[in-house]
């Protein structure tokens, strides 16, 4: 074992393994100076576990963005739960003098914090750095970049293509729209959209914390932050199916159950979102290097 296991990466570790779900890498293994180092995606581009020195500036952590992005996604989950719950129970709404054009209002604002925290995440994993077997060049940071071919970066620009679908949708709620078409057009829509994009991204957050397309780690905090996040997107996506509105109109149990869904996905996003605050806290440190070893992954 090293006494310190941040390693300046100009001493060149090199790639004894990598593994990852098909066509992306998520888990690498580094060689150096006898030693195995392990490098995860995820914990790249939140500045957690790292086992070399960073290649950006000083300046610059992205770790320091966790708590803001963790406490964003945490604070709009809660208005998509109080939203739910007033729409379910009236008599709560009432009790608070609250309009139906008042709970809309909730809603909308919570999908505000989605596209705050959702921007940070892909601003973060914009200007996470160099990989450590890569040469470290100054660069100038991004607002968005492009960088298809990494999971995490593609994961969160696709959810905050979702959250600015949810601003849509959340906004035209506000305005009283009578035909049931232009409900579907102006509401439906975009909420389906938004609610496909954070399916996607994820499944893709998922998978880039279990190194293949499904695995079982109840040990890892980032594995359960991830999958908790996956159920909410699973639950948003059956409420946005549901909240079709045919011709004839939609019945009451119908948006009653689109409603409670919504409740659901929201109550896995806060569960989620209060595992990544846990998460930055307990993976903050750098791993322990191992002895060289042939690398198994």
């Amino acid at each position: 074992m090293t006494e310190d296991c941040r390693i300046p990466s100009t001493d060149g570790p090199k790639v004894s393994a990598a593994s990852g779900p098909w066509p992306f890498v998520t888990r690498r293994q580094y060689a150096h100076r006898g030693q195995q180092h392990v490098w995860r995606s995820r914990d790249h581009r939140k500045g957690l576990r790292r086992a070399f020195l960073p290649t950006y500036s000083d300046a610059w952590k992205p770790e320091s963005l966790n708590v803001w992005i963790g406490s964003g996604f945490s604070i709009g989950s809660f208005l998509f739960i109080a939203g739910s719950i007033l729409t379910l129970w009236p008599v709560a709404a009432h009790t608070f003098s609250m309009s139906g054009f008042d709970v809309n209002a909730v809603f909308f604002l919570g999908s505000i914090f989605f596209t705050i925290a959702g921007y940070l995440q892909l601003f973060q994993a914009a200007n996470s750095g160099a990989l450590p077997h890569e040469n470290a060049e100054p660069r100038r940071f991004v607002l968005i970049g492009w960088q298809p071919s990494q999971i995490g970066w593609l994961s969160s620009f696709l959810q905050f293509l979702g959250t600015l679908l949810f601003n849509a949708c959340t906004f035209m709620a506000l305005l009283s729209i009578e035909s049931w078409l232009q409900q579907d057009l102006a509401i439906w829509v975009p909420d389906l959209l938004g609610s496909i994009l954070f399916l996607t991204s994820g499944y893709l957050a998922f998978i880039e914390t279990c190194h293949r397309y499904w695995s079982w780690r109840p040990w890892d905090i980032s594995w359960w932050g991830a999958l908790v996040n996956f159920a909410g997107c699973v639950a948003f996506m059956i409420s946005a199916v549901m909240a079709f509105v045919p011709s004839g109109g939609a019945s009451s149990a119908v948006i009653t159950a689109s409603v409670a869904w919504t409740l659901i996905g929201a109550i896995g996003f806060f569960a989620g979102a209060v595992l990544v605050l846990v998460e930055c806290r307990v993976n903050a440190s750098p791993p322990v290097a191992l002895p060289s070893t042939t690398p198994t992954l």
